[in-house]
Formats: C-alpha cells, sequence, structure tokens
C-alpha cells in the first residue's frame, strides 16, 4: 500500500512539474513564433526631427532598404520638437513589438543635460538595434575674411593673439558645433566668443557673408560651399580623415592628439521589444548599410554609413553621454 501510494505521490509531482516546465516553456515559445513571422505589418519609424535635415535624410535611405530585406515598407514619421525629445517619447509609449521604432541622434542623446524632467530613460525605456550614420563635422573659415588661415594651427595661433576678440558660430546654443568647439577651446587654451544661431542655414549665410569668420559646421551644411570655394575646411573632427575631404587634416593631426567629435545616429526600440525581434532589425539594417547604393546615397546626403552592434551603439551612447555632459558642465552650457 506504502509502496502505491508513493508512486501516486511521484507521479502527481511530476505532472505538476511537467505543467510547470509546459507553463513556463510558452511565453518563450510565444516569443519565438512571434519573432519567426515578424514583421506581418508596415513598420513606423519615427523621426524625431524636421523633414529634410541630417537624420530624416540617413533615415528615409536606411529604412527604404531595411523594407526590401524586411518584405514590409519602413515608414518614416516625423515628430519634431525639443532636440527630438518629443518623438523619442512617442516610441517609449509604443507597444513593444518592433512596429515602432525611433532613430537617435546626437542632440537626442545629450538633450538629458539640457532639460529637465523627462518622461523616458534613454538607458532603460529603449533597447539599442544600432548605429547607423555618422554626420562628420567640419572646421570652416571665410576665406575672405581669413585668407591667412589654412589650417588649424594657424587659427588658434590668431586666437591667442587677440584673446576673446575672435568670434565663431554654430547651428544654436548646446548644437553639437557648439560643443566640440568649446572641447577644442579648453584643450588648445585659447578664447574665442560664440554667437549662436537658430540652425545651419542662418549660421551657414551670416559665415558667407562675412558677419562671422569660422565654424564647426555638419559635413552636410559646410560642404556644397566648400566645393564652390566660398569656405574653407581647416579641420575635421573624426578621429580620422573624411571621403568627402580626403586632403583635410583632422583635429588630432594638427596638435591635439585624442581629439574626437562625430555625430552620429542609430536605432532604438522600445526595451521590452522581444530580443529575437530586435536581433533581426540588427541583421537588416547591418545588411542594408552594407549595400553600395545605401553607401552612396548617404555619402551624397554628407553622411557616411556606420554599422555597429547593439551592445557597441549601447556602450557608444553612454561614451558620448558622459564626454559631452562634461563639456556642458564645464562650461556651463543651457539650452536657451
Amino acid at each position: 500500500m506504502k509502496t502505491t501510494n508513493h508512486h501516486r505521490a511521484t507521479a502527481a509531482r511530476r505532472h505538476i512539474l511537467s505543467g510547470l516546465v509546459a507553463a513556463l516553456a510558452l511565453p518563450l515559445l510565444a516569443g519565438q513564433a512571434l519573432a519567426q513571422s515578424y514583421p506581418t505589418q508596415p513598420i513606423k519609424l519615427i523621426v524625431p526631427f524636421p523633414p529634410g535635415g541630417p537624420t530624416d535624410t540617413a533615415a528615409r535611405i536606411i529604412g527604404q532598404k531595411m523594407g526590401e530585406g524586411l518584405q514590409q515598407p519602413v515608414i518614416v514619421e516625423n515628430r519634431p520638437g525639443a532636440s527630438g525629445m518629443l518623438g523619442t517619447e512617442a516610441t517609449a509609449k509604443s507597444p513593444a513589438d518592433g512596429y515602432t521604432l525611433v532613430m537617435l541622434a546626437s542632440p537626442t542623446l545629450l538633450a538629458g543635460h539640457l532639460y529637465g524632467q523627462k518622461k523616458y530613460d534613454l538607458f532603460k525605456d529603449f533597447a539599442p538595434i544600432g548605429s547607423a550614420y555618422d554626420l562628420p563635422i567640419v572646421m570652416v573659415v571665410n576665406p575672405q575674411v581669413m585668407p591667412d588661415v589654412t589650417g588649424l594651427q594657424q587659427l588658434v595661433a590668431k586666437a591667442k593673439a587677440q584673446p576673446g576678440k575672435l568670434n565663431y558660430t554654430s547651428a544654436g546654443n548646446a548644437s553639437f558645433g557648439h560643443l566640440s568647439t568649446e572641447l577644442l577651446k579648453s584643450q588648445g587654451q585659447f578664447d574665442i566668443q560664440h554667437i549662436s544661431y537658430r540652425g545651419s542655414a542662418p549660421a551657414i549665410t551670416d559665415l558667407l557673408g562675412g558677419q562671422v569668420p569660422m565654424m564647426f559646421s555638419d559635413m552636410i551644411a559646410a560642404l556644397p560651399h566648400i566645393k564652390a570655394g566660398k569656405l574653407r575646411a581647416i579641420a575635421v573632427g573624426s578621429s580620422s580623415r573624411v571621403v568627402f575631404t580626403p586632403e583635410v587634416k583632422t583635429v588630432a593631426e594638427q596638435g591635439f592628439p585624442g581629439f574626437e567629435a562625430v555625430a552620429w545616429g542609430g536605432l532604438l526600440a522600445p526595451s521590452a521589444t522581444p530580443a529575437d525581434i530586435v536581433a533581426r532589425l540588427s541583421q537588416e539594417l547591418k545588411k542594408a548599410l552594407a549595400d553600395k547604393t545605401v553607401q552612396e546615397k548617404l555619402q551624397q546626403a554628407g553622411t557616411t554609413a556606420a554599422y555597429a552592434t547593439p551592445a557597441d551603439m549601447g556602450s557608444r551612447m553612454q561614451k558620448d553621454f558622459d564626454k559631452w555632459g562634461k563639456v556642458i558642465r564645464d562650461n556651463d552650457i543651457r539650452n536657451n
């Protein structure tokens, strides 16, 4: 009798355990099934900036190619405002099913240092899919105003000869060009005064007109004027020379070892998005950026394809957040 009861109890325990195992496996199996069938509808890619800018342009080129691999269209939706925070917040509140993504760009990454309370945490509420593009920046001078400045050391010497007398412009207070110039000033121990504009277009217009003599500009805004001879490129901020102006030395090559300033963008999904879906999206992003036509289109727009894995993108986010956050604090830079 005891043996029979023991067998019954053992069988009951096994039944319960097998039921628990099956129950625990259900979400995993469901996730795998979801990833295998994904995507079954169009994917929305939120660009938290206006149409026509570098983030928007890159997102449309990349999204179109990714859509071919996913066999579903990737539809760009512009939701500008607050350095990209409005569109990023909308993504954070979206279902974590792989059908709503956001293109993160450097201004949005750094917005946390410049704005007050936010309704999301970039590092907790999002899953990196992968870095997508780099947006090189270039120091340009007006050759009519500064005919004797053909390299960075000449500019630094000129600034040191008249401390605080020279001006530079940027696309706005706390813009990437502003931050990069302040970093350069601190490393080179020279002083030039910032004149802030509202966007690259008016800043470039006054630079061309001679009202201001120099700026660190994104390559998209400056390249046509460099090619036309109206602006002179004297340094690029990236760690190596760029394909657009291969003859122009880096800042690091001109006496500032270790200097690096590159704006960039990458794809994010809400943090609870299944890992298999994130992996699929990252794979398609990598394939899209390896396509020669995509690379050419990005270069024509002044950007370069720059894929990095989700883990590497996450590391880059944290590194840049800390690096530029220090520049913002050290120079008491505020959004206005």
